[in-house]
């Protein structure tokens, strides 16, 4: 009887877990789709709030909307795929974007400061490349560590279980396998 019960219970804990990670999905893909909307919609009104400028002050301002859309839409794209290479990506096209920005306004520079201004442009992509980069390796070698660990903690059960015998030995072994 309690077996029965405990099976009945657990059967609708499970029910119940299945049908929040259903649910959940469709949730954050319209936070997705809501967030791409909201991103090109405030492009749209950046964009119009540079048609009275001219020159270079209106090609920056130009840049700028579209470095705000393009990081609008990178950080909602990482947040849905939610990997480190999801967010390598977002990292990247958001130096991309900040740099056209800051080339953009070294336009209003002649000579070699107009140089010195377009390698300090440089410079800072390069390393935001190489944060994004490194980011990405370094969250990669701690769920690396983490997977050694368990696998560690996996062996260590294992070799508890076998100074068990028969079907004692044989849930021991199901059980830390189930810890995996």
């Amino acid at each position: 009887m309690k077996k029965s019960l405990s099976m009945i219970v657990m059967a609708a804990a499970s029910f119940g877990f299945m049908s929040a990670s259903y649910a959940a999905p469709s949730e954050v893909k319209a936070n997705y789709d809501a967030a791409k909307t909201r991103a090109e919609a405030d492009y749209k009104v950046a964009r119009a709030a540079c048609d009275n400028m001219k020159g270079n002050a209106k090609d920056v301002c130009q840049e700028e909307a579209k470095a705000g859309e393009v990081k609008a839409k990178a950080e909602a794209e990482a947040t849905y795929k939610g990997t480190p290479a999801a967010q390598k990506k977002a990292r990247t096209d958001i130096a991309d974007a900040n740099y056209k920005v800051a080339k953009e306004k070294c336009d209003d520079f002649s000579g070699n400061k107009k140089d010195v201004c377009v390698k300090e442009a440089k410079a800072t992509h390069d390393s935001a490349v190489a944060d994004a980069k490194a980011s990405k390796e370094v969250s990669d070698a701690r769920k690396d560590a983490r997977d050694e660990k368990k696998d560690a903690h996996v062996a260590v059960q294992k070799e508890k279980c076998e100074a068990l015998a028969g079907d004692e030995k044989s849930r021991c072994i199901a059980a830390a396998n189930a810890g995996k």
